[in-house]
């Protein structure tokens, strides 16, 4: 990425989407792809295709377009998951045990090392070989295992006291799959899925379409 430049929200939501496509091309064996095939992939105009990577410095050869290996490569080093980042889910009920079974198979930069639950009945439950341990040791696993990033499936009453458990213990970033709104210090990040406002989204389109 360029020195001192900031990349747009917009630009660092379109990553993933990048990698995916361009993973899928790999995956079939296409060597290479233009800006104009892979913006019509996305929605998005060669041009805007262009700018965005020249962000992180450009990859693309006039005339020949990307080579996907080597954006594959490129965006991997982007996004972080060459670094194999460590993760673990805080809440253990049928929606955390969903997303621990999905990091588990879905192993793409991402290593899924531990499982934590308050409820006494769930602690020592195993998922996949990996058996899930009380809350009130996350802090010394944490710190001794370097985690970096935790998914919070907790129930909203219980989501602000948690995450502050998770930034006292050290982690970057939390992907919160709770309702509750979490305020935390500007150092840490966040990701929120709250799917009920994305099927309320779709709701709303579906109720107001005039087709």
């Amino acid at each position: 990425m360029k020195d001192n430049l900031k990349v747009p929200d917009c630009v660092i939501k379109r990553l993933p989407r990048y990698y995916r496509y361009i993973s899928d091309l790999k995956q079939m064996g296409i060597s290479r792809v233009s800006s104009k095939d892979l913006g019509a992939r996305m929605g998005l105009t060669p041009s805007q295709v262009r700018q965005d990577f020249y962000l992180f410095g450009g990859f693309g050869i006039q005339g020949y377009g990307y080579d996907v290996v080597q954006l594959h490569v490129e965006l991997r080093k982007i996004l972080g998951l060459n670094q194999n980042m460590k993760l673990i889910i805080v809440g253990v009920g049928n929606l955390g045990k969903a997303i621990g079974k999905y990091m588990m198979v879905k192993k793409d930069g991402y290593n899924l090392i531990g499982l934590f639950d308050a409820n006494p009945q769930t602690v020592g439950t195993v998922i996949d070989d990996l058996m899930v341990s009380n809350i009130a040791t996350l802090k010394a696993f944490v710190q001794q295992n370097k985690v970096q990033i935790a998914a919070l499936s907790v129930p909203a009453r219980n989501a602000r006291e948690t995450a502050a458990l998770l930034v006292d213990a050290g982690i970057r970033g939390i992907l919160n799959f709770t309702p509750a709104e979490l305020q935390l210090p500007d150092e840490i990040f966040i990701e929120n899925v709250h799917i009920t406002d994305y099927l309320m989204s779709l709701s709303f389109k579906i109720s107001n379409d005039s087709k």
